[in-house]
């Protein structure tokens, strides 16, 4: 009996033992996976002009040095804390969001103040190659650098395309996925609404040419807007078709012509003429009034020319497009 006693005291001993050890190791376990959750810093890795660039954490204080970058952010809700040449932002990107008074301006967008944008602690800098990849190395050393690449060989494709798949990085970047699909979804409904009203006037299916003239160097110049342009896509999103093609996408998509390059439009009775001028320099009114060459062609003689604000941007954002797609439509619909 002394001997079973013992034995049971023994297994008694060893069962606590093991319970103890067991809750010790849950305890230790579960520690870990508080600790490995605290130290736990989100990363975002997406592709921009350089690779595979790696973000870590969620930035807060970002300085974006091209206008379409700091109009995205808007439209995500976030305010950037310094964007390049504000006062063009202003006067170019009509939008209905605006930045806080807090928002710095850093130097123009081809020549960037570094010393500003070192002033506003950036944990980011959105940047772009053919304007900054001069200053990368300096622009590394105040902050972590996303540079897109908006005139790549393949973003000069599709340059509407590209910019929303710019601008779903750019949410990713800044934890706003559904704010982006969102804006998205606002734009695409935005453009059917417009291309209704197209529909509604009875110009559906229309041709067109859209331009900006200006003169430059006292050299009348016309930018005839080319389909892998925003200008193009947009149109075609709303019902028209482009009379003006060439065999490789315009890098920045638009040709510069001049007057002799709308002769080869002069059978096209239909077609719709857009035109973007300013109101001192419209070069229609001035150095081609009374211009047979302008005078006789046939879209100008049927009255198909369609003026827009010479604040018209053609190069913006999800907002700025659907400024974008309005002022085409008012420009050619009379309600």
């Amino acid at each position: 009996m002394k001997k079973l006693a013992i034995l049971v005291l023994l297994m008694m001993l060893a069962f606590l033992a093991a319970c103890g050890g067991n809750d010790s190791s849950q305890d230790k376990d579960e520690g870990n996976s508080d600790d490995a959750g605290n130290n736990d810093q989100r990363t975002v890795t997406i592709e921009d002009a350089r690779g595979e660039q790696t973000i870590e954490g969620t930035p807060e204080n970002i300085v974006a040095l091209e206008w379409s970058y700091a109009e995205n952010l808007l439209a995500l809700g976030v305010q950037p804390a310094g964007v390049a040449d504000l006062d063009g932002f202003h006067q170019w990107v009509n939008i209905d969001k605006e930045f806080d008074e807090s928002v710095a301006d850093v130097g123009t967008r081809q020549e960037p103040n570094l010393e500003a944008i070192k002033r506003q602690d950036p944990d980011l800098i959105i940047a772009v190659k053919f304007r900054h990849e001069q200053y990368l190395d300096q622009l590394k050393e105040i902050a972590p650098v996303v540079m897109f690449a908006p005139y790549g060989d393949e973003a000069i494709q599709d340059h509407y395309q590209n910019m929303i798949g710019e601008m779903k990085k750019l949410a990713k970047i800044v934890d706003k996925k559904d704010e982006a699909e969102q804006a998205i979804e606002n734009l695409n409904a935005y453009i059917d609404e417009q291309k209704q009203r197209v529909a509604d006037a009875g110009l559906e299916g229309e041709t067109f040419l859209a331009t900006q003239a200006f003169s430059g160097q006292n050299t009348p110049t016309i930018r005839m807007f080319t389909d892998n342009s925003m200008v193009g896509k947009v149109m075609k999103k709303l019902g028209f078709d482009n009379a003006y093609s060439t065999e490789e996408p315009e890098v920045y998509g638009y040709s510069e012509v001049t007057i002799e390059a709308l002769q080869n439009f002069q059978d096209q009775e239909d077609l719709q003429f857009l035109y973007i001028v300013q109101e001192d320099d419209n070069i229609f009114e001035t150095d081609y009034k009374g211009n047979p060459a302008w005078e006789n062609l046939s879209f100008v003689e049927n009255g198909n020319t369609h003026r827009m604000p010479g604040d018209t941007w053609t190069f913006g954002g999800v907002l700025s497009n659907k400024v974008l797609a309005k002022q085409l439509v008012d420009a050619m619909v009379k309600e």
